[in-house]
C-alpha cells in the first residue's frame, strides 16, 4: 500500500498515523493540465479536498484519502465505519504546493477497506468558508465508472508530484494480504506511484473529476502479500506484476446518497460496502 511508512509482512494493524459551490455541479469547463490545488498533506499519505456532484456551499467540506489511511490503523477485512468521530488534520494545498493553511475533520463519513479502500471525512469548515479564506474549489467526485484508455493523473500532495499516465485496464478482483478490492484501475506503466501517495485521487485529465482514489502497486514481485497485490482470476488463479500500480472506485459514493447528500447504504443500488 502506497503509504509513507514502512511495512511489516503480514501486520494487519497500523500504529496510529498518521469554489464557491452555489449549487448542483456547473458544467465543464475545458480541459486543463492537472495541478496541485485542492490536495491535503497527511502526516503520511495524500488526500485532496473532494465533493459530491450535488454538494451545495453551505454543505460541510470533505477531505478523501485511503482507508489504509485512517488515523485508527489498518481497518480490518469485512469491517465499515461509519459517522465516527475524527480529529484528522492536514494541510490544504494551493496549486504549486505550497501550503495554505489546515484543515480539520471532525468526523469520518465512511471508511472501509473492503471493496474499495476509502476514508472520507467532514471538514469543520464548509466550502463556502474554505473558498473565501483561500480561494479554493474542492474536486468533484465523478458519478460514472471510468473508461479504460482514459488519460489521467494523479497529484500527491505528500511529495508535490503529479503522474500522469492513461487508466490501462480493471481488474475483477485485487487481492493484497487480508484485503480484497472489486474493479481496480489498472493503471499503464507511466504511473509507477511510490510509497506516500497513498490517497492521492485520480483525476480524469479531460473533466478534472475525480475517477477513484491510488492505493497500491506490488513492490517485489510476491504474490498477495502487503504491498504485492495480486490480481485474481475467477477461477482462484493469482498473477502478481512487479512494478504495476492500482486505485479504487469512488464513483461509488454517488451511488449511496440520500436527498440531503447523506451517506445511505440501503439505498437501492448502493455499491459502497455494508457492514
Amino acid at each position: 500500500m502506497r503509504l509513507r511508512r514502512a511495512l511489516t509482512l503480514g501486520a494487519a494493524v497500523l500504529a496510529s498515523v498518521g469554489g464557491l459551490l452555489a449549487g448542483p455541479a456547473p458544467a465543464q469547463a475545458a480541459p486543463r493540465a492537472v495541478t496541485l490545488a485542492s490536495t491535503i498533506k497527511l502526516s503520511n499519505c495524500s488526500a485532496s479536498l473532494v465533493r459530491y456532484p450535488s454538494s451545495v456551499s453551505t454543505d460541510r467540506a470533505m477531505m478523501l484519502t485511503n482507508g489504509h489511511c485512517y488515523e485508527g490503523g489498518f481497518i480490518a477485512a469485512g469491517q465499515v465505519l461509519l459517522n465516527r468521530a475524527s480529529s484528522r488534520s492536514g494541510t490544504l494545498l494551493n496549486s504549486s504546493g505550497g501550503s495554505l493553511g489546515t484543515v480539520r475533520a471532525d468526523r469520518v463519513l465512511y471508511a472501509t477497506m473492503t471493496g474499495t479502500d476509502v476514508t472520507l471525512y467532514r471538514l469543520t469548515s464548509t466550502f463556502a468558508t474554505l473558498q473565501s479564506r483561500y480561494g479554493v474549489t474542492a474536486l468533484t467526485l465523478s458519478s460514472t465508472r471510468a473508461a479504460a484508455g482514459t488519460s489521467m493523473s494523479i497529484p500527491s500532495s505528500y511529495w508535490k508530484r503529479i503522474w500522469n499516465c492513461k487508466v490501462d485496464t480493471f481488474v475483477d478482483t485485487l487481492r493484497e494480504d487480508q484485503w480484497t478490492w472489486r474493479d481496480s484501475i489498472r493503471y499503464d506503466s507511466a504511473c509507477d506511484t511510490i510509497h506516500g501517495t497513498s490517497g492521492s485521487p485520480i483525476v480524469d485529465a479531460g473533466t478534472g473529476r475525480i475517477i477513484g482514489i491510488n492505493n497500491t502497486g506490488n513492490d517485489d514481485g510476491e504474490m498477495c502479500t502487503i504491498n504485492n497485490p495480486c490480481e485474481v482470476a475467477a477461477d482462484g488463479t493469482t498473477r502478481a506484476y512487479q512494478g504495476q500500480s492500482y486505485g479504487q472506485q469512488t464513483y461509488w459514493f454517488t451511488t449511496c446518497l440520500d436527498a440531503s447528500r447523506a451517506i445511505d447504504l440501503t439505498i437501492s443500488g448502493c455499491l459502497l460496502t455494508k457492514p
